[in-house]
């Protein structure tokens, strides 16, 4: 199950599907213009036909090669922020499959920073790629993560270990030149801001132009609650992030985000967290919010659609 660089890039060109790391999260990869290799990753996810997906390129040139054209302001956000945790949204070109797009004009397109990714990517070819679960489900940060969820679905994984982002990646796009963000994630909007020298960044509608729009993403099998109760269930358990409450000692379990609440290491143990929190039998667990700015916004982001049920 578990290959080598030259076997993930070699079977991702004969149509197979394979989990590759990045810094953001695990993705389920397969080759973006074979596609055989696109309907394999809707299947295996679970994942509906209308939830768009990111292409994943190594070099710029290829961005080139898959929109119709590129916005100043994008170009400059490409330049500061690539490779790295940021996806743009931009106008496809013909030969980008209705199916990677959801039916959409737009691709979402993104260079991961993770060398491995890369490598991959550069023999293989641009490749599509969601996060490496079951639709709706916590994404991995581990291969233990896609083992669990995915073993037996598809062609072999690549072990890259623990993801050091945690979290997906923003995805941007623009309207009249002006960015909006349509996910927020380690490219914050404020750093967005600052590098294009605009007064302010747009949020994205509710219409699913993007990947990672749906209302309810995410999720553990376990029930899961914002906020903290007014009084302790028994058998349940804390997501925390900093100081800990009053009430944690009455907690079957309690993990902390980061006990120096720092949300960079926060986004990090996201994920891992709210796995182990989900494999301890517990009835319900509970988690705080981060304070809304910044990387704390996308954090909070993933919970709230963690715990819509």
């Amino acid at each position: 199950m578990f290959l080598s660089i030259d076997k993930a890039a070699e079977i991702l060109k004969k149509g197979g599907i394979v989990a590759i790391p990045t810094e953001t999260v695990y993705g389920l990869a397969g080759n973006a213009f074979n596609e055989t290799a696109i309907a394999k990753i809707f299947a295996a996810k679970g994942r509906p036909y209308f939830d768009p997906l990111i292409v994943h390129i190594a070099e710029f040139s290829k961005f080139e090669d898959l929109v119709t054209e590129i916005p100043e302001n994008a170009k400059l956000l490409a330049e500061k922020f690539w490779p790295g945790p940021l996806t743009l949204v931009l106008p496809k070109k013909e030969k980008v499959s209705n199916l990677i797009t959801g039916g959409l004009s737009t691709v979402a397109v993104r260079m991961p920073k993770k060398q491995i990714a890369r490598d991959i990517i550069k023999l293989a070819g641009p490749l599509a790629a969601p996060s490496a679960n079951m639709f709706q489900r916590l994404s991995p940060t581990s291969v233990e993560h896609v083992v669990e969820q995915l073993g037996g679905k598809i062609d072999g994984i690549v072990d890259g270990g623990a993801c050091e982002v945690g979290i997906e990646s923003t995805v941007v796009g623009f309207e009249n030149n002006m960015p909006v963000i349509y996910r927020p994630g380690a490219v914050t909007g404020e750093m967005i801001v600052e590098c294009l020298g605009v007064g302010s960044w747009g949020v994205g509608s509710s219409k699913l132009s993007s990947p990672g729009l749906l209302k309810k993403h995410y999720c553990p099998s376990t029930p899961f609650f914002i906020g903290l109760p007014s009084e302790v269930p028994k058998n349940c358990g804390l997501l925390a992030f900093g100081e800990l409450p009053v009430k944690s000692g009455e907690f079957a379990e309690v993990l902390n985000l980061s006990e120096k609440a720092c949300s960079t290491e926060a986004a990090a143990n996201l994920y891992g967290m709210l796995h182990k929190l989900d494999s301890c039998k517990l009835d319900k667990f509970f988690a705080t919010l981060l304070p809304p700015a910044g990387l704390g916004n996308a954090i909070n982001d993933r919970l709230i659609k963690a715990s819509c049920r």
